[in-house]
């Protein structure tokens, strides 16, 4: 009967610790417009279903950042040393000690994130890519672990493990306002 109580005891122990050393978490995020108002209203037929802007590279611009950095504190802090202004975020490689991505996860508005982070799996950085929208970054990234490949919007969190290399091509002259605005539709 000790033994069977010894074997209860180290099964509650060794269940638990698996819970506190599981650091992978999800939660979600509901985001209305500044104004409510704009999540309802319906399309404008003054804004167009498609439509193209021209520009081209002014420069390009490599990010290195070294072991233990933040990717999007480093990243917003080289856009402002550099006073990018507008870009594309034209690729990056490397790879983190920790990942934190969301994804969109409605269908209707408002949007609904739902942000995933596991701050203790390393991974490989595959490929980066979005934009630099008024100084504002809006990236996305893949990862990929040796049993996955995960995708999403870069959120803070993400820790630097060997390296990480991002290239930005900076189009000065080219006006991206509204390129990502949900309510300009």
């Amino acid at each position: 009967m000790k033994g069977l109580r010894r074997l209860h005891v180290a099964i509650v122990v060794a269940m638990m610790a698996g819970a506190v050393c599981a650091q992978e978490t999800r939660h979600t995020v509901t985001h209305p417009a500044p104004n409510p108002a704009d999540d309802s209203k319906p399309n404008s037929k003054l804004v167009p279903e498609t439509y193209a802007l021209t520009g081209h590279f002014d420069r390009i611009v490599l990010i290195r950042l070294k072991n233990g950095a933040d990717l999007l504190t480093g990243m917003n802090r080289v856009v402002k040393e550099q006073h990018i202004e507008n870009g594309v975020i034209l690729s990056a490689i490397g790879s983190l000690r920790g990942w934190a991505v969301h994804q969109v996860t409605n269908r209707y508005l408002p949007t609904q994130d739902t942000i995933e982070e596991n701050p203790t799996q390393p991974c490989d950085l595959v490929n980066m890519n979005g934009y630099i929208i008024d100084g504002r970054i809006h990236a996305h990234m893949t990862l990929a672990t040796p049993d996955h490949v995960m995708a999403g919007h870069v959120e803070p969190s993400n820790e630097v493990y060997t390296y990480a290399i991002v290239t930005v091509g900076v189009m000065n002259g080219t006006d991206l306002a509204r390129i990502d605005d949900k309510a300009y539709r």
